[in-house]
């Protein structure tokens, strides 16, 4: 056997071992990636779905309930998982095996398989008569031959090749002997192995006639696990049904393009029917009607394209122009997909994490609030009823008197023809004894005092019902939301259920005759005079004048002053009595509410310093590895201006976008790569906005400055200048003016998704040649975790200078020019006030802007708008 060294390798060779390389690199940045997103949802279910599962109290449930829909889609896992483990793998088909040998020679760029005298007979139609076995070609560091058993193990066999030296491949290994009985041996494969720079990106397979094995068979072992280029020689001007049909079989199996390739046989002219060719092959649906081109055969080199599609080449001359960018599309767009999918999957968890915090931070700051504000607002009420109490009783006991003048005829009459209940009172009024006159007098007294405290209980409720009204609205859905976000059940509407008594007070005030009342003692002074009078006499006959005259002397006996005073301390005492209990309860509420809103603020913290952090790295890694797979590494041009973390480059082109600016940032730490991956997350989920900077998109370059750093190379909107430049070269009033418009206008946006800037500075006020301003961001200011922090209109400066090694006096004043007037200055100094509390809404700085534009630029005298009212 011939000893080999590595093989020399040509420049078809070379090109596809780079692509093959690269694909290689790329697929370990990706199992690397959904390696460590498995890991981390991994540690999200861990901690929250199976906590949530297992929760033993309402309480722990309710805390991992945010995030427990934080998962990671079986169905999206497991495609992921197939792409990434895959394995690239050349398979060569063809009309026969010269043609297929032929194709393979020239891949490797040498004679390896045996062509023409040597090789033998042809194939006849359709294999029938080739004994010729599948090849399987693989790396290692020495040329070998063996005969294995597909996916199984290796056959002892003498092989010719063992027996000496030789140039191509001995014929008699790659035929199947006519005196071979073994089943073994006539199924084994011969595995060549080679020390081929391409086979160790890739294995390649040549797969045998029909008559051999067929199709189906040979594709089994490569359906699972693999990425498929596959390759198919020509050497007729047509394919024959059979051909058609095993065509088809492949694409079931292996539903990936293909690249037909033509390879003229000795002594070919030329002259035969390509377009017939290729027409053929489209009606036959092996080929779109649009694919390849007659002239040259190259496939689409835009990048981003679509799903790649089969294509035909004219000749091997000419393959190195069709296959290496056909290879590289069937790779990338596989990787591409992959990197898609999963980069789709961070953005949305990301988002729901940046969703639950802002959720989280709102209830932190707003449950603290709906508890002041509760107690005050029944406070108030509680004051205002107790008001109404010591109020009324002068008003209650005008009432009472008015009533019973008013009530006294009809009330007699009631009580006349009162029917008693549970006394037997016969027609003609029979004396009754004096336990049943005592029951008829009561009855007769809570008819009185029925109808009064109807009268009564009214005039209290009108007044109550006012107070519902006023106060008890918001307070009733304050309380509806503190006690439904309360993990402890025993709190749970007890507190509304207090509201409710302290209003109900009202309702519950009774007019009662004590048994120490004057018109108790009356009563049963009269009924003792009249049985001393009457002893050893019948007891009254109970008719409608005796009735009368009971419900008479009860009503002249009522006091109207101490009914009034009664009723008043009645209501009183249950006002009290509600609003200890009330306060209670609210006290009760609140210890829940600290205790969940301490577990709230722990998990909030992690999200914000841990979970999100770690998610949008991984989404700015899926993310630049789906903008280098399409568009490639973006070169370096000429330096345009550096900072404290990165320089910024001119780049000619990237993509589809000519020219754009290059940032290059190099975190120095976790920290900073964390706050980078927040801020590109955002800044690429903006909406497009004509005073922002466009992100086009994102590389990370594994081997910047010479290998000794990691950067993230960002590629945006090329503008003419920054405004610290143009402010050198010179702006108009009317220039300035316009800038600053444009500047409020970016940020008035960015409030208006939830963000705030943080770092406004002329080196990131950008410039055009059309003189339109957007705002930029160098991607170096610690704001990564203010994204999760809503954000006010009047939260970002207009002089916020963080940079401090732009200019020796960042963040210092201007003095004031002859040309401010007042109403500028003002503004001015309001801008750029320490607290940003202070500072003027946008809503107000925008407008003032345009109103000293107008007066300035314009010759028109404006009144100057005070900013009084600005904060």
């Amino acid at each position: 056997m011939e000893p080999s060294g590595p093989q020399r390798s040509s420049p078809l060779a070379r090109e596809l071992t780079r692509v093959f390389a690269n694909y290689n690199k790329h697929a370990t940045q990706l199992r690397r990636n959904l390696k460590e997103t498995e890991a981390f949802f991994r540690e999200m279910r861990h901690n929250y779905s199976n906590a949530r599962a297992s929760a033993s109290s309402p309480t722990a449930a309710l805390e991992a309930g945010p995030l427990s829909c934080i998962s990671f889609p079986r169905q999206e896992e497991e495609y992921l998982h197939s792409i990434v483990g895959s394995v690239p793998y050349i398979l060569v088909l063809g009309q026969d095996c010269p043609v297929r040998y032929q194709l393979l020679n020239c891949m490797l760029g040498e004679r390896l398989l045996p062509l023409g005298p040597e090789l033998g007979g042809p194939c006849g139609p359709e294999g029938g008569a080739c004994k010729r076995r599948k090849l399987c070609f693989t790396h290692g560091r020495q040329t070998r031959l063996s005969l294995a058993l597909p996916g199984q193990y290796e056959l002892v066999h003498q092989l010719a090749a063992h027996c000496g030296r030789w140039d191509t491949v001995p014929r008699q290994d790659l035929e199947i002997q006519e005196e071979c009985e073994d089943p073994a041996h006539r199924l084994a494969e011969l595995e060549i192995t080679l020390h081929h720079p391409l086979l160790q990106e890739a294995k390649i397979m040549v797969v045998p006639c029909a008559g051999v094995q067929p199709i189906e068979q040979v594709l089994a072992e490569c359906t699972s696990k693999t990425l498929p280029i596959i390759l198919y020689a020509l050497s007729q001007d047509s394919v024959t049904p059979e051909q058609a049909a095993a065509l088809h079989k492949v694409h079931e199996a292996l539903p990936y393009p293909v690249c037909f390739v033509r390879v003229s046989s000795p002594g070919d002219s030329g002259s035969s029917d390509r377009g017939s060719l290729h027409k053929q092959l489209a009606a036959l649906s092996l080929l779109s009607s649009s694919s390849g081109n007659c002239s040259c055969g190259a496939p689409s080199q835009t990048h981003g394209a679509g799903k790649p599609q089969s294509v035909l080449g004219e000749s091997l001359e000419r393959l190195h122009r069709l296959l290496v960018p056909f290879a590289r599309q069937v790779l990338t767009g596989q990787q591409v997909e992959a990197a898609n999918r999963l980069n789709a999957l961070h953005c949305r968890c990301l988002d729901l994490f940046i969703n639950q915090a802002f959720d989280m931070q709102r209830d932190l700051q707003i449950t603290p609030r709906r508890l002041e504000y509760t107690r005050e607002k029944e406070s108030e009420l509680f004051a205002s009823l107790m008001a109404i109490a010591n109020r009324k009783q002068e008003e209650m006991k005008e009432m009472i008197v008015e009533t019973l003048s008013t009530m006294k005829e009809q009330l007699l009459e009631d009580a006349a023809n009162l029917e008693f209940t549970d006394i037997i009172v016969t027609p003609n009024g029979e004396p009754v004894t004096t336990k049943e006159i005592k029951s008829c007098i009561q009855q007769i007294q809570e008819l009185i005092v029925v109808r009064l405290n109807q009268a009564v209980a009214n005039k209290l409720i009108s007044s109550v019902d006012y107070l519902r009204e006023s106060f008890v609205g918001t307070l009733e859905r304050c309380l509806s939301s503190l006690e439904k976000s309360t993990t402890d059940s025993s709190v749970h509407n007890v507190t509304s259920n207090h509201l409710k008594q302290i209003l109900n007070a009202a309702y519950h005030v009774e007019v009662t005759f004590h048994s120490g009342s004057s018109v108790t003692r009356l009563v049963w002074e009269q009924i003792k005079q009249i049985i001393q009078r009457l002893t050893w006499v019948n007891p009254p006959a109970i008719t409608p004048e005796w009735k009368r005259k009971v419900a008479q002397d009860a009503i002249e006996s009522l006091s109207a002053a101490k009914l009034a005073k009664s009723i008043c301390s009645q209501f009183r005492t249950r006002l009290n009595s509600s609003h200890d209990a009330f306060a209670a309860s609210l006290r009760q509420l609140e210890e829940g509410h600290t205790g969940r809103l301490e577990r709230t603020e722990d998990l909030w913290l992690r999200v914000r310093k841990d979970h999100a952090p770690r998610l949008a790295r991984l989404s700015l890694e899926s993310r630049s590895l789906r903008d280098v797979l399409l568009y490639g590494k973006p070169k370096l041009g000429r330096e345009l201006g550096r900072g404290q973390y990165g320089v910024v480059y001119l780049c000619d082109k990237w993509g589809e976008q000519n020219p754009c600016a290059l940032k290059s940032v190099v975190p120095p730490d976790d920290k900073h790569w964390n706050d980078l991956a927040l801020e590109f997350h955002y800044t690429r989920s903006l909406p497009k906005h004509e005073r922002l900077v466009n992100l086009h998109g994102s590389v990370i370059d594994h081997t910047y400055g010479g290998g000794s750093s990691i950067a993230v190379l960002l590629i945006m909107e090329r503008l003419h200048r920054d405004l610290y430049t143009g402010l050198k070269a010179g702006l108009s009033l009317k220039e300035r003016l316009q800038i600053a418009l444009d500047v409020v206008e970016g940020i008035r946006f960015l409030h208006s998704q939830g963000l705030l800037h943080r770092d406004i500075k002329l080196k990131n006020v950008l410039v055009s040649q059309e003189n339109d301003n957007v705002l930029d961001d160098d991607g170096n200011n610690d704001n990564g975790s203010e994204y999760f922090n809503n954000s006010k209109d009047n939260g970002d400066s207009l002089d916020d200078d963080d940079d401090d090694d732009d200019d020796d006096d960042a963040g210092s004043r201007p003095e004031r020019l002859p040309t401010f007037d007042e109403e500028c200055w003002q503004l001015m100094e309001a801008c750029w006030n320490g607290d940003p509390l202070q500072r003027p809404l946008l809503g107000i700085v925008q407008p003032s802007l345009q109103s000293i534009m107008v007066r300035m630029c314009d010759g028109t005298d404006r009144k100057s708008a005070s900013l009084e009212d600005s904060n």
